[in-house]
């Protein structure tokens, strides 16, 4: 019950920026963390080791601090459903990620400059001098790797782990999206924490492309989202990001990836899907729904399994 009713809280506010959440304060500790292995690494396998630790301690204290605190409050009934609702709840962003999505949907009636503005709010790669459609296919594909990563893989771990394990998940994928990227500055900082979320999204991603896939029968080429799915896997640097980006390019007929700018610098990428025709904007609110189509059949699977064991 505490599950769904964080699942009802998410579709129905999302994450108001002035609410205390809990990401925010990994986003600060890491920040610190930062700045203080700088200080103390000075070389290249230095800084690797100091991600290390900061993975290591990381992922302990996002899973320990609210597992002891929900151990604590117990005997409470009440207070403990409260906490554990409002843990849970903080660990989906289902409705932020429909929210920031649609935030570039509608910024093209007020020119393709606030398209890119916006885009750039919720993207690593530059949005300087991208098209219509370029922008397009990025946001796409940000909702569709984030259906993994901000929707089913928390809601995976809070399945298997309670809300500590959502919990300890938004931690490794805040290290991430912080310090996994591939340029001189976070290359070596960011090693380990980058390969902790590849290992943690691994499952999740895969369930997640066969989810939104399933969901999909009656709506969109379901036949097609797994023939791409499997067919372009490999087609990213990510080993989990393609499963993603694949199953939405096969459900929706459109071709997604190829070579992007990140900080000034091309990175070559392969394509995933097939150009049988132009994006569009709807492709962004499609995108949109094939996301909520996968947690609310994820969420369906899981009220099932827990009535055949009562």
């Amino acid at each position: 019950m505490d599950i769904i009713l964080a699942v009802l809280l998410d579709l129905l506010i999302g994450d108001p920026y002035s609410f205390p959440h809990p990401v925010k304060y990994m986003g600060k500790l890491i920040s610190v963390e930062d700045k203080l292995q700088r200080k103390i690494f000075k070389t290249k396998k230095g800084l690797k080791i100091g991600g290390f630790i900061m993975a290591f301690l990381n992922i302990c204290i996002a899973y320990f601090v609210p597992f002891l605190l929900l151990k604590s409050i117990k005997k409470y009934e009440l207070i403990y459903h409260i906490v554990n609702v409002y843990l849970i709840y903080t660990c989906i962003a289902a409705r932020c990620l429909h929210k920031e999505a649609m935030k570039v949907y509608k910024a093209f009636d007020d020119g393709i400059e606030e398209a890119r503005l916006k885009l750039s709010y919720i993207v690593g790669r530059d949005t300087e001098n991208l098209t219509e459609s370029e922008i397009i296919k990025a946001d796409i594909e940000t909702v569709a790797e984030n259906t993994s990563d901000g929707v089913i893989a928390p809601i995976f771990y809070i399945l298997l782990f309670g809300a500590p394990g959502g919990m300890m998940y938004k931690m490794i994928n805040t290290m991430d999206s912080m310090l996994g990227y591939m340029n001189e500055k976070y290359i070596d900082l960011g090693y380990f924490p980058a390969r902790v979320d590849d290992v943690f999204n691994f499952i999740p991603a895969r369930i997640s492309g066969i989810l939104m896939c399933v969901s999909s029968m009656f709506k969109y080429d379901v036949k097609n989202g797994f023939k791409i799915m499997l067919r372009d896997r490999k087609n990213h640097k990510s080993p989990n990001s393609a499963y993603l980006e694949g199953a939405v390019a096969g459900l929706l007929n459109i071709q997604l990836g190829g070579s992007s700018y990140y900080f000034g610098k091309i990175v070559e990428k392969p394509t995933i899907g097939d150009d049988n025709r132009s994006l569009e904007k709807d492709d962004i609110k499609r995108t949109v729904e094939i996301m909520y189509r996968a947690e609310m059949i994820l969420i369906f699977i899981y009220i099932c399994i827990v009535l055949l064991e009562k």
